[in-house]
Formats: structure tokens, sequence, C-alpha cells
């Protein structure tokens, strides 16, 4: 990869014309993951909440500009999932919308654990419905894991678990991923995977 969106070869001709829906758009990952798309050319579509910060990277970058649809909703309510998805009618879905911060998460136990497993089951609820949708990638976190101590590193098999409401909410949220990955979309055309990311500060 050589600067923003500049990949070579079926990386970068694989996202050319294809509609992305981007939950958490808004976000600093999801404000790069927007703008790396749109130069690789997606049509990329957003819904989120608004930006967490002020200034924050979507306003400073000016992401909004590069959007198709930019809906501002939350993912624990139906209706406004399902709005951003007949709007963008996408080919991938990236999901990462969530309560993202640990202490964060002991203030507000409840919504954390709202946003991050009922608004990921409504969020890949209406992606059932979503007729051209081929891939779906639900971005959750390498604090999923059971923490018990070991000094190698967490491998993907080992199980989940949390000691805080937002390593559990996390946690939980892959098993309604693989959940909904058995139920709804192992014998479809439509593909789900979990992408396991470090926490950063930026």
């Amino acid at each position: 990869m050589d600067g923003v969106g500049r990949m070579s070869g079926s990386t970068s001709t694989f996202w050319r014309g294809r509609s992305v829906l981007i939950t958490g758009h808004t976000g600093f990952k999801g404000s790069w993951l927007t703008l790396m798309l749109h130069q690789m050319g997606a049509k990329v579509h957003g819904l989120a909440l608004a930006p967490p910060t002020t200034p924050s990277l979507f306003e400073q970058a000016h992401v909004s500009d590069v959007l198709v649809t930019n809906h501002c909703g939350d993912i624990r309510d139906a209706d406004a999932v399902a709005a951003a998805m007949t709007a963008a009618e996408p080919d991938v879905l990236l999901h990462l919308a969530a309560q993202p911060l640990v202490r964060e998460s002991y203030r507000t136990p409840v919504d954390t654990i709202a946003t991050n497993v009922v608004g990921l089951a409504q969020v890949l609820d209406a992606a059932r419905r979503a007729p051209h949708l081929k891939a779906i990638v639900n971005v959750t976190t390498d604090k999923c894991y059971e923490n018990v101590g070991w000094v190698h590193p967490y491998r993907e098999a080992d199980p989940m678990g949390g000691h805080d409401p937002y390593s559990a909410s996390k946690g939980a949220a892959e098993l309604i991923t693989a959940a909904y990955r058995a139920s709804f979309f192992e014998e479809g055309a439509t593909r789900l995977a979990t992408a396991r990311a470090g926490s950063f500060w930026a």
C-alpha cells in the first residue's frame, strides 16, 4: 500500500464501484476507512452517531463530502438501521459502531452492553434482508478473550470472556456473530466474519 487508498492489483479493483455501508464511520478508524475506500473507488455510505470528539477527524477531514449517504442514528434503533441499509443497498457491510472504552463501560455498563450486543444484533438482522449483500465484517477487539493471565498472546480459538463490561460485551458480540453466521449466513450468498482489532489512542 502506497499512501491512503493507493493499492495495487486486485485489492484496489475489488472496491471499485462497490456499495459499502460502514457503521461507526464518524469515529477515528471509521473516518480513515471511509476515506480509504472512497479513494479506491467504493461508493461509501455511513451510519453512526455524531462525531465523538470536538474537533474530530470526521469534521477536520471533511469525510461527509465523500459519502453517498450519511445517516446519523443509533444502531440500537431498528428503524434507523433499516433505513441506512435500504438507502445503501450494500455489497459489503463493515460494522465498527460500538461503545469502545473500557473505563466508560464501568460508568455505563447497560448502555455499553446494549450498544455492543443488541446494536450488533439489529445490524445483523437488517443485513439478513439486504438483497445485494455479499460480505459482512464485524470489527470487535482483542479484549474479547477470557483473561486468564497467560503470558503468550491470545489465539483465535481461545474462549471468549471479559472481566469488565466492555470486554464481556465484545465476547458476547463474537458469540452473537457466530450464532447469526450459523443460523442465517452459512448456506447463503453472504459471508460473515469478525476482525479482532487492537485498541489505540489517537
